[in-house]
């Protein structure tokens, strides 16, 4: 109907969102909104697109109203005549080693901030995706890690970490009833421990951290004596389901998106020191607090109703991974 689709981005300056704002643009047909206050994302992540006629940044927080039809900026997007055709709402701080600093921030964005979305959405009846977490599914089962989408999960919704975790679980309930009142079309991605370039330095997440200690051949930190286990996807893999989610034709509830290969930490850190060439030496740091070990994903119903699969072996998006931290080693690591 249109001659571009108008795109919103929540999150779009954020590690995923970054990459995703990345890959629709490549492929062209869409003008971009990107909305992040930056407490998390970066705008060296989308510096290359600011100049792009086709993206526009706005520095905003989702969990207050957001009037885009008064934004002078996107005048030539005609927002009052076309609308908002899809939203993939990221925003939501992810950060692990600073997460009691956040924890409001945390709060506020999964309940006011899917709130606020889906009422942009419903105003001009958009398309949505919205990134949950496997953290919905609750702790690890032992017997048998692997897990579905029907599976209900048992969070403990008073720990320090709920405000993630049973936040998560709650926005989806606001996905949930804005689509049963309103009859939006609400998709629901969860998202498994992904990695790549551009994730955040020293937040916890694990394998920049490594990586940048490797190529300065100093001690790697691995915790829970080394006997964590995760499984990693890349983000071009994450990218790639969150589009084919919005383009499927039809709502197939909850979809899990990550990867079904586990290994321990360990291993993972022996990879990139032989990829980096590294003499540093793995030793067992203090746990953290919010770094926890998930579930696997069963990825049956994204690989049969989406075609989906992680394409990126992990020695290749190591590899990408470290190459990009080496580009911009000295960008990183100014503080």
């Amino acid at each position: 109907m249109f001659e571009k689709k108008n795109v919103l981005v929540t999150g779009g300056a954020g590690f995923i969102g970054s990459h995703l704002c990345e890959r629709l643009l490549r492929e062209g047909g869409v003008r971009i909104i990107c909305v992040d206050n930056i407490s998390t994302g970066s705008i060296q992540n989308i510096n290359d697109y600011l100049q792009n006629p086709d993206f526009q940044f706005i520095r905003a927080d989702v969990t207050e109203p957001l009037h885009l039809e008064d934004r002078s900026e996107l005048a030539s997007y005609k927002i009052p005549f076309q609308g908002i055709q899809e939203i993939y709402h990221l925003a939501c701080p992810t950060t692990i080693t600073h997460f009691d600093e956040q924890k409001i921030a945390t709060l506020r964005a999964n309940a006011e901030g899917m709130t606020q979305t889906l009422e942009i959405a419903n105003k001009y009846k958009s398309k949505v995706v919205f990134t949950s977490s496997s953290v919905v599914y609750g702790p690890r089962r032992e017997d048998n890690p692997l897990t579905s989408e029907n599976e209900l999960g048992v969070v403990d919704h008073l720990t320090p970490r709920a405000c993630y975790d049973e936040g998560k679980r709650f926005a989806e309930t606001v996905c949930h009833t804005y689509r049963d009142v309103h009859k939006l079309d609400v998709r629901i991605a969860r998202i498994f421990r992904t990695y790549g370039p551009r994730t955040p330095l020293h937040d916890g997440h694990l394998i920049p951290d490594f990586i940048l200690n490797a190529l300065d051949n100093k001690d790697l930190l691995v915790y829970e004596e080394g006997k964590f286990r995760t499984s990693l996807v890349y983000v071009t893999d994450i990218v790639d389901g969150l589009i084919r989610l919005m383009m499927a034709p039809k709502d197939l509830g909850p979809v899990n998106f990550g990867s079904d290969y586990e290994m321990n930490i360990t291993e993972v850190i022996e990879k990139i020191l032989t990829l980096t060439e590294s003499s540093s030496k793995i030793v067992v740091g203090e746990d953290l607090l919010f770094l926890s070990e998930l579930p696997v994903p069963d990825l049956t119903l994204a690989k049969e109703s989406l075609g989906w699969i992680p394409l990126v072996r992990l020695e290749d998006g190591l590899n990408k991974t470290i190459e990009f931290m080496k580009a911009n080693r000295r960008l990183l690591t100014l503080s």
